[in-house]
Formats: C-alpha cells, structure tokens, sequence
C-alpha cells in the first residue's frame, strides 16, 4: 500500500476524501504559500538565529550547534532526535514566514482558542530539526488523539504510518497506550509476534511537502538526510470526543479531583470553540 499524495487537491476534497474518513495524506505544494519554502535551510538558521537555544536530552544546545550537529550526523554516529523548537517562544520573528499556518486546509483548529494553552493540549507550533540516522524514539498516536500536520522544509524524512484498525497488532503500552512497547525499526517477532500481520505504508516526504497525519494513526519517523520541519495539530468537532476522553485518562492519574476540574474546563473550551466554529462557518 502507497501513501497519497495530491499536487491539487481543494479543501472540500480534503475534507470529504481524507479529514472525514481519516485517511493520511501527503501534499506535494500546500506550503507554497509560505514565505519559509526554500528559505529554511541549516546555513540560514545559523546566518540569522546563531544563539537561539532550546534543550534536548538534558542538554542545552544553541541553534549553530545543533546545525552542526545534524550535518555532521551519520547513521552509523546520529545526532540526537528530534530537536525541537518551540516556535513562538524561541523564534517568533518566523512565524509571518509561516502564514497562512492552516496551509488553507488546516482548519477550523479549536487549538488557536487561547483557553487551551491553559491545559497545555497540543497548541505548540515547533520546528523538528534532525540528522541522518535519527529515529523518532516510539512509535505513537498523538496525545490528546490530535491531528498532526507536518512539513518538510530542508532534507529527507521518512515516515512509517499503520491505517486504522491495526491498534491490536501494534502493541500499545498498558501504561502508556499511545505509545507501542515495540521498536518498530528492529522488531523483535518472537516478543511481538502480532506485529508479522500488520500493514505499514512506508514513504518519504522532501522539501514543500506536508504529511497530514489523522488522529488515532500510528506513526513514526526516521531521518535520511539532515532535516527542517514544522510540525503542529489541530483539533474540531471530528475528534473533540477522543479528546475528551485523553483529558479525563491523563489527569485521572493525578486525581480524580484534578480529572473533574480539567475536564469541566475543557468541555467548556470546546463548547465555546464549536459555537465560534458555527458563527464563522469555518
């Protein structure tokens, strides 16, 4: 099985051919309407934002050293992955190269209601930056069963997504299930025997293009080449229920106490969200 990929796709097509029936997608130009499209680059990042700093692992890393890094990186010697920074906090003079950030398709996204920043539930715009060799640590659905939309701006990733359905092949964690106790790179098949009968679609995106990823899917990432990526999510009246259900899961390991307060505020938000929807038309 191949992923799909569309150089021309309307947003209503989007919407009724894979947002509704959450199939991924692969669009080769949505991100032409971003001024960051053939900008990014480890050269430009170092010429314009040297000392821009974030953590990874324990360490703090400047953005030339974490340039350097990935461009020195093997497979055989990889630099850590991912290194992600947090773009509003870090870099927000990048942002106006990221407008419109929906691509035109994104949307609507309940996540832009600043009632969610509250609850810290997935409202992050980050950059993925990694080397050759670089592994995304798990194979996982996005917490807060969250749709991600991620683009490829420098190099090669790639990617490795299960169609739903396959949950009970992939071995999620008992106490973490939106993680997979498996290594999907070095699967051990005497352990996680199951997994022999899973279909992954393996495929690689490049520059401009962007993966949209529906909530629930499984995926992982691994990166061929030195690689710059934008990655956020998005949440609607699609998979406000799934959200729901992750808000009360995770903060129920707190308290039963905390679970109630969060998800009464979160039901709140996305109420307001849906009827701000509604008013819009979109």
């Amino acid at each position: 099985m191949d992923i799909i990929r569309r150089d021309n796709i309307t947003y209503e097509g989007f919407m009724e051919e894979h947002y509704k029936p959450g199939i991924p997608l692969v669009f080769t130009n949505a991100a032409k309407v971003w001024k960051a499209n053939g900008l990014f680059s480890p050269d430009w990042f170092r010429e314009n934002y040297p000392d821009r700093k974030t953590d990874c692992r324990g360490i703090t890393y400047t953005m030339r050293q974490v340039m350097d890094m990935v461009e020195a990186a093997t497979e055989e010697n990889p630099a850590p992955y991912p290194i992600i920074f947090d773009i509003p906090t870090t870099l927000p003079e990048v942002l106006p190269l990221l407008d419109p950030l929906d691509l035109n398709y994104a949307s609507p996204n309940w996540l832009k209601n600043k009632m969610f920043s509250i609850g810290k539930w997935g409202g992050a715009t980050e950059m993925f930056i990694g080397g050759p060799g670089g592994r995304f640590p798990y194979m996982h659905i996005d917490y807060y069963h969250l749709n991600a939309w991620i683009t490829q701006l420098y190099g090669e990733k790639r990617f490795t997504v299960f169609p739903r359905g396959q949950e009970h092949l992939l071995y999620p964690r008992p106490d973490d299930p939106w993680r997979s106790e498996l290594n999907v790179f070095e699967p051990d098949y005497e352990k996680y025997p199951l997994f022999k009968d899973a279909t992954p679609i393996n495929f690689v995106i490049g520059p401009g293009e962007t993966l949209f990823i529906p909530f629930g899917t499984w995926h992982t990432a691994y990166s061929l080449t030195p690689t710059i990526s934008v990655a956020f999510d998005t949440l609607n009246s699609k998979n406000h229920k799934e959200f729901m259900k992750d808000v009360w899961t995770f903060k129920k390991r707190d308290s039963k106490l905390k679970a109630v307060a969060m998800y009464a505020y979160a039901a709140v938000a996305t109420q307001t969200s849906k009827i701000g929807e509604a008013l819009r038309g979109r």
